[in-house]
């Protein structure tokens, strides 16, 4: 199979298994949200984030190094050493969850009651031990089943597991139950993610006959690159997730907190949700295209960017255009100042996503120092931020301190990126992206105000859709390969139907084929 079909078959497989987990968790999040209120709701999110930070910090390093090098292995012909790195990489593991269980004892015994008052902490620390170690392993098997490029267990596993954890809230909501209800069929969920995840990545692993120990070169590129992305990822970590919720709690209020937790989970949802599918894939993408020579890694470093940068533009209008509307039908009239807060952290957001096949670049290359660097001065400057702003302004100053780390982080990534490698960005496709996104939006606007809001969305959303792609079409965006792909898809999913586009799409190729 081509490259390209390889790449369309991968985002496929990744986009079902995400599209399934995210908005399935999404509607789960909804109802939590619109049960408990924001005040409850941000005190449920302070656990859940606390779950989220061991995870990170448990796989630190190690997730990315299996994919990374689980796909190296892969394309030089080397499968023999995968099991001798999957074992080394599960004592690794092991090693950072027994410091963040030991750790987040000794937090919840100290301050536990300033971070979550009037509630049973025996309980909850039990949650977030269990929950923290099914989540992480679960989180590793993720990362061998992307090392061998096999999206379709990541699919299979999101299909299995997610609905069955929508089932078990709805149970709850009916009962009317407390918050330790809801965080009990978190709790039971971690586990059935974790027992499916290994199983589905039990068949991918070459037979334990065939185990060879790791040469010494790979295991010191092993031992280095763990090492130094750990710091990364666990740094980056408090740069590009909702710490502010820990800081809108201890300095504002639970509800504060709960109105960032709706916006920012909203916003980092449909970032993932749009173009996150296709950024999924890029760490082994980059990886193997460094392997076969540094100008194929430019080219798909600059490529990547300019289809992010497309995909993420419209995504980015319709929020903005329609944030209240999207708040107010989804979460309901308590959760209304969170309208402004998605639409900043939407496109706030959006600059770090763009950053992804950047930050592929680096790890693919064994940049992640200068990659380490970055993160961690601008996780500093966040904290920094967040301390500063929310203590004075709350709400208002946790808004600006994210979107101020997020542009910080994702220009800072991308420059390292092109420093490095000498690649050129395609600046004039993504200008023109982007004015198609501009008018688009504009021509959007004008809906608001006038229906409900489920037409204002539904006519809003076809509208701005429908200019986009006229737009990215009639100022060039699309190369000639992207359009007679476009044409292959239409007469094969389509049959050449409608016929008006068709003729659309040979007027396209042709003009970009003309094209300098």
């Amino acid at each position: 199979m081509s490259t390209r079909g390889t790449v369309i078959r991968n985002t496929l497989f990744s986009s079902v298994g995400i599209y399934t987990e995210y908005l399935l968790g999404m509607l789960t999040s909804i109802i939590i949200a619109r049960h408990l209120g924001p005040a409850d709701f941000g005190a449920y999110s302070l656990v859940i984030w606390l779950v989220a930070t061991g995870v990170v910090i448990t796989n630190a390093g190690v997730a990315s190094a299996v994919i990374k090098f689980v796909a190296e292995l892969r394309g030089s012909g080397r499968e023999a050493q995968i099991r001798s790195l999957l074992g080394w990489a599960w004592r690794v593991q092991a090693g950072f969850l027994a410091v963040v269980l030991l750790g987040g004892t000794a937090l919840f015994l100290l301050q536990g009651q300033r971070l979550m008052p009037g509630f049973n902490h025996g309980l909850l620390l039990v949650i977030l031990l269990v929950t923290t170690t099914l989540r992480a392993s679960y989180m590793l098997n993720i990362g061998i089943a992307k090392g061998y490029e096999n999206f379709r267990a990541t699919a299979a596993i999101a299909i299995i597991v997610a609905p069955l954890n929508l089932l078990l809230i709805l149970v709850v909501w009916w009962f009317d139950g407390p918050m330790e209800w809801f965080l009990g069929s978190f709790t039971v969920s971690s586990f059935v993610f974790w027992w499916i995840s290994r199983r589905q990545i039990a068949p991918l692993l070459p037979p334990r006959a065939m185990r060879e120990p790791l040469d010494e070169d790979t295991r010191r590129r092993l031992r280095s690159y763990t090492a130094l992305v750990a710091v990364t990822v666990a740094v980056s970590f408090v740069t590009a997730s909702e710490v502010e919720v820990l800081f809108l709690t201890l300095f504002d209020s639970s509800a504060s907190a709960g109105q960032f937790k709706v916006a920012f989970q909203l916003a980092s949802g449909a970032l993932l949700l749009v173009p996150g599918v296709f950024g999924a894939l890029l760490l082994p993408m980059m990886a193997n295209a460094l392997a076969q020579g540094r100008e194929v890694a430019n080219r798909r470093l600059a490529m990547s960017t300019t289809y992010l940068a497309g995909l993420a533009a419209p995504l980015v209008a319709f929020g903005m255009v329609f944030a209240q509307e999207i708040i107010g039908l989804l979460y309901g009239a308590a959760f209304s100042p969170a309208a402004l807060v998605f639409a900043c952290c939407l496109a706030a957001g959006s600059i770090p996503m763009l950053s992804q096949a950047a930050s592929g670049y680096l790890l693919g290359s064994d940049r992640q120092r200068a990659l380490m660097f970055a993160v961690l001065a601008c996780s500093l400057v966040k904290v920094g931020l967040d301390v500063a702003l929310i203590r004075i302004y709350g709400l208002g100053g946790a808004v600006v301190a994210y979107a101020a780390t997020s542009v910080l982080t994702g220009s800072l990534v991308i420059g390292l990126a092109l420093h490095y490698s000498g690649a050129r960005m395609e600046w004039s496709r993504i200008a023109r992206v982007l004015l198609s996104a501009t008018l688009a939006a504009a021509a959007a606007w004008l809906v608001r105000g006038h229906l409900p809001p489920v037409p204002t969305l539904a006519i809003g959303g076809m509208l701005l859709a429908t200019l986009y792609a006229a737009g990215t079409v009639l100022l060039g965006f699309w190369s000639a390969a992207d359009l007679q792909h476009f044409q292959q898809l239409h007469a094969r999913l389509g049959k050449g139907r409608p016929a008006f586009l068709a003729r659309i799409l040979v007027w396209a190729v042709r003009r970009a084929e003309a094209a300098p």
